[in-house]
């Protein structure tokens, strides 16, 4: 069984910063990518970032481009996402995901994802 758990959630001001933190444990594999969505209340869940694991590339949801940065941890099966200048709007619980295997163009969608953290709570005030 894989174990996926996300830290690094809080609360901050407009134009703050966070650093999430994400690993995956357990019987982890092989593993294609990992990522991290976010939903707010009321609303989907939504992609947020993805970066696969045999050349690092990395994908990006048009709302966080410029500001957010994802990227693999030392450690085997981790990932962080570096979040600058947030704004209220990005006030969700963030998810973090891997993928067992899959293509490039699945990482944008929750379905291409195996296995999923509890969430951890990011709260922007204005």
């Amino acid at each position: 069984q894989v174990q996926v758990v996300e830290s690094g959630g809080g609360l901050v001001q407009a134009g703050g910063s966070l650093r999430l933190s994400c690993a995956a444990s357990g019987r982890t594999g092989t593993t294609f990518a990992m990522g991290w969505f976010r939903q707010a209340p009321g609303k989907a869940r939504d992609f947020v970032a993805a970066v696969d694991w045999s050349v690092s590339n990395t994908y990006y949801a048009d709302s966080v481009k410029g500001r957010f940065t994802i990227s693999r941890g030392n450690a085997k099966n981790t990932v962080f996402l570096q979040m600058d200048n947030l704004r209220p709007e990005d006030t969700a619980v963030y998810y973090c995901a891997e993928a067992k295997w899959g293509t490039a163009g699945r990482l944008e969608y929750a379905r291409g994802y195996d296995y999923w953290g509890q969430g951890t709570q990011v709260t922007v005030s204005s």
